[in-house]
């Protein structure tokens, strides 16, 4: 925000002179590429670094068969195989559940919805008794998840009861993104995704202040709105 005072109280530029002070740093291409790259690698799409890699001829900054571990575990949530993705994380990183009881406990809760989609009535209380229900006694926030979970059973068709969202495959893959997320935070974040953060800071900041400037009311397309008042 070179040039801008947030000292001033009436302080505003135009979107014009906004615009043309970002048209002054420049980014290079090779410098986007990077950054793409460093994102494509840290959320573990190998396939896509690959092909960029050969396109752009930016190297990775790891080698790529590293991301093996990381796919695998999404694809084994993907495939409501629970147990097994909580022993892949368990040797990637044995701390990680350990630390992040919440995720541990969404994990735990996948794993009895996809006993409950498999019409295992039996299985699926013997685990809730064994592995949840004291937790769900500690937290009520846990609780109320734990009791919306086993009102599935409580219908002859669970995917049409108003519970029937944890059924869908989207609940996988929420469960699978938050995993991912979890991994990658006690790994590194995305540079990408630091300078978007940076960002929307700054705008935050520039609103409390009080400062007219042009937001971007459009990360995706870049776009800019004309500054209010």
């Amino acid at each position: 925000m070179e040039g801008i005072s947030l000292e001033r109280q009436e302080s505003s530029i135009s979107k014009e002179e906004w615009l043309s002070r970002f048209k002054d740093h420049k980014v290079t291409r090779a410098e986007m590429n990077r950054l793409i790259m460093n994102y494509l690698v840290t959320e573990g799409f190998k396939e896509s670094a690959e092909k960029f890699r050969l396109e752009s001829g930016i190297q990775p900054p790891v080698d790529l068969n590293q991301l093996d571990d990381r796919i695998k575990i999404r694809e084994e949530i993907q495939q409501g195989r629970i147990e097994s993705a909580i022993s892949l994380v368990n040797s990637l990183q044995p701390e990680l559940l350990d630390d992040n009881r919440y995720l541990y406990f969404h994990l735990q809760q996948q794993h009895l919805i996809e006993l409950i989609r498999q019409g295992n009535v039996e299985g699926a209380l013997d685990y809730a008794q064994v592995h949840l229900a004291e937790r769900g006694e500690e937290n009520p926030e846990i609780l109320s998840e734990l009791e919306r979970t086993l009102a599935l059973l409580a219908f002859e068709d669970p995917e049409k009861s108003p519970f029937g969202d944890l059924l869908h495959l989207c609940q996988r893959h929420k469960v699978a993104s938050e995993l991912n997320a979890a991994i990658l935070e006690s790994d590194s974040t995305p540079k990408l995704a630091n300078l978007l953060k940076l960002l929307l800071w700054s705008q935050e900041e520039l609103d409390k202040k009080k400062i007219k400037y042009p937001k971007m009311t459009n990360i995706a397309a870049g776009t800019f709105e004309d500054p209010k008042g």
